[in-house]
């Protein structure tokens, strides 16, 4: 009797334990998921959604044919990383805040504009400071008319197509820039001056963070600048000089320099952790997610890195899109497939190419600390 008694006290127990294990690591994973209601996006050509093609009429087809079909305003045949997250999240692709027509912006905005740098100066006027002016002036003028715009009895088109008031607390603010400081000083200086321009340029960047913290940003997800050297154009581009070239066929020198900005740029996003304890910041690592898919290309189907889409940068520059005839052959035209070309254009990447980068930094394996996008505000 004692034996059978103890049996179904085991068998009890057991059923105790079981349960709390299912409480404890069977939870519903949508509890532990940040609930961003939108995203603000600040950057370069790397995630402008449609900035340049809006206000200088660039970004014209074949941009965009793998995907969109049409003019997406993207410099890539399809998809940026900034639309993968978008998708992880669930969020609709970002409008432009420049672009005028057709932009909803309810669920965030696209401040990012090709070209953009962090210091003013550079290849585009819309440096970052003037990035985050504008996403202060859109906040202001969006609150302003979301209140005029109040009915609690139905809910306006108009006012339906503007973020929330409250959203600007919790939404993602996601920044993607610093290629084009690095890039533009190659141009203008010599390594030396850029390598010193960088402590600068990063003090700038943290000016911008505390602005949008000011603003109410929580949430910072922040991607460091990738491999430069590895960019078909600054290849073309670059005075070769033997022993200066990786087994990648990458330039070393400016690898070399991009890796010191990242660095420097994590030690600033550190202090910036201390400085402004009310936020989470998130480190994403592009450099190496970029580097090793570089590394891995050609297990994973891709042709030679310098073998890009569209264009041409070899004797003649021809942009891509841009038809030319040389020698009685037309350049300019895109390729047949370009999910065999890591680089979509000798600067920019495929959508495959993003697509598998976004795959490697969504879920925390580049990110410091590391977690998921959509646990990064826990």
């Amino acid at each position: 009797m004692n034996s059978r008694r103890l049996i179904h006290v085991l068998g009890f127990l057991n059923l105790c334990v079981s349960f709390t294990f299912i409480l404890v690591f069977g939870k519903n994973n949508d509890n532990n998921k940040c609930l961003y209601p939108a995203i603000y996006n600040f950057g370069d050509s790397n995630s402008d959604t449609g900035a340049v093609y809006a206000t200088f009429t660039g970004v014209k087809p074949p941009n965009g044919m793998t995907f969109f079909g049409n003019i997406s305003g993207r410099a890539s045949d399809g998809r940026l990383i900034i639309d993968f997250i978008s998708e992880e999240l669930k969020l609709p692709y970002l409008s432009a805040y420049l672009n005028s027509v057709g932009s909803n912006y309810r669920h965030g905005a696209n401040f990012a504009a090709g070209g953009a740098s962090i210091r003013p100066g550079g290849y585009s006027p819309i440096n970052l400071g003037l990035q985050v002016s504008q996403f202060i002036l859109f906040k202001s003028h969006t609150k302003i008319l979301f209140n005029q715009l109040s009915d609690n009895r139905t809910e306006p088109p108009l006012r339906s197509s503007l973020p929330r008031n409250e959203d600007f607390s919790k939404a993602l603010y996601t920044i993607d820039i610093g290629q084009n400081d690095i890039a533009y000083g190659f141009q203008h200086a010599s390594e030396e001056q850029v390598q010193k321009s960088i402590p600068e340029i990063l003090s700038q960047f943290s000016q911008a963070v505390k602005q949008l913290y000011n603003e109410g940003a929580r949430v910072f997800w922040i991607h460091n600048t990738g491999p430069i050297g590895c960019l078909p154009f600054n290849y073309f581009s670059y005075e070769h000089k033997k022993g200066n070239l990786d087994a990648n066929g990458c330039v070393k020198p400016q690898n070399k320099i991009a890796q010191e900005f990242n660095k420097k740029l994590k030690d600033q996003v550190f202090q910036l952790r201390r400085k402004l304890p009310l936020a989470k910041f998130t480190y994403v690592d592009m450099y190496k997610a970029k580097y090793e898919l570089i590394i891995n290309a050609r297990s994973q189907g891709f042709v030679s890195l310098l073998d890009f889409c569209c264009g041409s940068y070899t004797g003649y520059r021809i942009n891509c899109g841009t038809k030319e005839i040389i020698n009685g052959t037309v350049d300019g035209k895109p390729c047949t497939n370009p999910s065999q070309h890591i680089i979509w254009d000798g600067i920019h990447y495929s959508q495959r190419a993003n697509q598998l980068v976004a795959k490697q930094i969504l879920y925390g394996s580049f990110s410091d600390p590391p977690v998921p996008v959509e646990q990064a505000c826990f």
